[in-house]
C-alpha cells in the first residue's frame, strides 16, 4: 500500500514503543550490571574464602609439639586445594608464640586483630592484592604453652575472573530477555493496531460519496475511535445534505420569479401604452421585492443552520434580542401604519443561545405577522417559572395558520390552506430550525381572545451573563 513520503518518514508507534523499552532496559542494564558484578564478587569471595579456610585448617591440624618445639609437617592436600586456582600465587606463614616466623614468608602481614578461630582479610603484598586467612591453635603442654598462628593466602586473579564470568552470564541472559521482550512488544503493538489498519482499509475502499457509518469489527478500546469517525461522517453528511438542499431550494424557488420578471421586462420593452407600461413596471417591482425577500430567507436559512453547529451559545438577555429584532425588521412594513406593540418584562429573562440566530428567527416571526396578519401585532418576551421555559411570542388578530396545518408549518416550503401566494414558505422553517438548535419548540396557539399566537420557546437560565 502506497503511503505519502511525509507519513512514511514519521516514526511508528511500534518503533517508538520498542525504542522506549530498549532505553529502559539499557538504563536498567547498567544497574543490573553493577548489582551482578557485586554479587559475582561476593560469590567468588565466599567460594575462595572457603578454600583458604580449608587449607588453613589442614595446616593447623598438621602443627604439633615435639620436645617443647613446634613442628609443622605441611600437608600436600592443603596446597592441592589452593592449586584449584592455578593462576594465583600461594603464600603462607606460621608464627610462634613469640611472634617469630617458624616457616613460610616472614614478611607476610598478619591480621590487624584476630577475630575468632578464623579471620579473613586483604592486604597488598609483593605488588598484588592478596586474600589471606588467619587461624590460631592454642597449646598447653608440659614443655610448651602458647598460641601458634597460621596465615595462608593467595592472589585474587581467580576471584576476579569468577566475578567477571558471573557478571557476563547475567548480562547475556538480560540481553537475550531484553531482545525477546522488545520483539514481543513490537509484535503485540502490531497486533493491537490491526483494527486501525482495517479501519484505514475500509475508508480507502469507500466511494467518496458514501458517508454511511463504518461497520468494522473492532475491540472495545477502538470503538470510541470508530464512533468518533461515524459522528464526524454524520455531521459531514448533514452538511452535504444542507448544501444540496440549499442548491435545490435556490434552483427551484428562484427560477420561477426570475422567469416571470424576464417575461414582464420583455413585455415592457415592446409596450407603447404608458398606462399599461406603468402596470408592467409595477408588477416587475413587486416580483423584485418578492425575489429579494426569498433570497434573504434562503441565505438566512443557510446561515442559521451553519451557526447551529459552529457558533458557541452564550448567556443572553432575551429582551435585548427582542429590541434588536424590532429595530432590524423590514422598515417598509413598520412604516406602513401597522400597529406593533413591544411587551417586555421589567426583569431580565436569560437563556443560553446564539443571539444572531434568535434575532433572525424573531425577525421572521414579526415579518410574517406584519405581512400576513391583522393589527394590532404584539411582540413579547415571556418567562414561565412553573415550566422553566422562556419564549418569544408574536400575536395578531389575523386568521393565522389553520390548526390542521400546525404540525407541518415548520417544514421548508410548507403550503397550507392559510398561506398566501407570495409566501415563500421559509420564514417559519427558519424559526423551527432555530428552536431545535436551542432545545426549544415552535408553538402555535390561540389566546383566550381568539388572537393567533406564534411562540419560540427555549429553556430559561438563571444568573447574569
Amino acid at each position: 500500500m502506497h503511503r505519502p513520503a511525509s507519513v512514511a518518514a514519521r516514526p511508528s508507534i511500534t518503533v517508538r514503543l520498542a525504542a522506549t523499552i530498549a532505553l529502559i532496559l539499557a538504563a536498567g542494564g547498567v544497574g543490573i550490571s553493577v548489582a551482578a558484578y557485586a554479587y559475582g564478587r561476593q560469590a567468588a569471595q565466599e567460594a575462595y574464602d572457603r578454600m583458604l579456610a580449608g587449607a588453613a585448617f589442614q595446616i593447623v591440624q598438621a602443627v604439633s609439639i615435639i620436645d617443647g618445639r613446634v613442628v609443622v609437617n605441611l600437608p600436600v592436600s592443603a596446597f592441592e586445594l589452593l592449586a584449584l586456582a592455578p593462576d594465583d600465587r600461594v603464600f603462607y606463614r606460621i608464627v610462634g608464640p613469640d611472634g617469630g616466623t617458624i616457616t613460610g614468608y616472614e614478611d607476610l602481614p598478619p591480621p590487624a586483630a584476630q577475630g575468632g578461630e578464623m579471620t579473613f582479610y586483604s592486604a597488598d603484598y609483593s605488588g598484588e592484592t592478596v586474600r589471606l586467612a588467619s587461624a590460631m591453635r592454642r597449646f598447653a603442654e608440659r614443655g610448651f604453652s602458647g598460641e601458634v598462628q597460621i596465615v595462608v593466602g593467595h592472589t585474587t586473579r581467580a576471584r576476579a575472573a569468577l566475578a567477571r564470568d558471573i557478571t557476563a552470564k547475567a548480562l547475556a541472559l538480560l540481553a537475550i530477555a531484553g531482545v525477546a521482550l522488545v520483539a514481543l512488544v513490537a509484535f503485540a503493538v502490531r497486533s493491537s493496531l490491526g483494527p486501525l489498519v482495517r479501519i484505514e482499509q475500509a475508508l480507502r475502499a469507500r466511494d467518496p460519496k458514501d458517508l454511511s457509518p463504518l461497520t468494522v469489527s473492532t475491540p472495545r478500546e477502538v470503538e470510541t475511535t470508530v464512533a468518533a469517525i461515524n459522528r464526524f461522517m454524520s455531521r459531514l453528511a448533514d452538511r452535504v445534505t444542507i448544501m444540496q438542499n440549499l442548491i435545490a431550494d435556490a434552483t427551484h424557488q428562484l427560477k420561477t420569479p426570475i422567469a416571470a420578471m424576464r417575461a414582464q421586462a420583455e413585455l415592457a420593452s415592446g409596450e407603447q401604452d404608458p398606462a399599461r407600461l406603468r402596470a408592467i413596471v409595477g408588477r416587475i417591482h413587486t416580483r423584485a421585492i418578492g425575489l429579494s425577500r426569498l433570497a434573504d430567507q434562503l441565505l438566512n436559512q443557510a446561515l442559521i443552520i451553519h451557526r447551529s453547529d459552529a457558533a458557541a451559545q452564550e448567556l443572553i438577555d432575551l429582551r435585548e434580542v427582542a429590541i434588536r429584532a424590532t429595530d432590524e425588521t423590514d422598515h417598509d412594513l413598520l412604516s406602513s401604519g401597522l400597529d406593533l406593540h413591544l411587551d417586555l418584562p421589567e426583569h431580565a429573562v436569560h437563556a443560553r443561545g446564539d443571539a444572531l440566530s434568535l434575532v433572525e428567527a424573531t425577525k421572521n416571526m414579526l415579518s410574517n405577522a406584519l405581512r400576513y396578519g391583522a393589527p394590532p401585532v404584539t411582540f413579547s418576551v415571556e418567562h414561565d417559572d412553573a415550566t422553566g421555559m422562556a419564549a418569544f411570542a408574536v400575536t395578531d388578530c389575523g386568521p393565522g395558520v389553520p390548526e390542521s396545518d400546525w404540525p407541518d408549518s415548520g417544514r421548508r416550503f410548507a403550503r397550507s390552506a392559510g398561506s398566501l401566494p407570495d409566501s415563500a414558505g421559509l420564514g417559519l422553517a427558519i424559526v423551527n430550525a432555530v428552536a431545535e438548535a436551542h432545545r426549544g419548540r415552535l408553538v402555535f396557539s390561540r389566546t383566550a381572545e381568539g388572537r393567533f399566537r406564534v411562540a419560540l420557546t427555549l429553556p430559561a437560565e438563571r444568573g447574569e451573563p
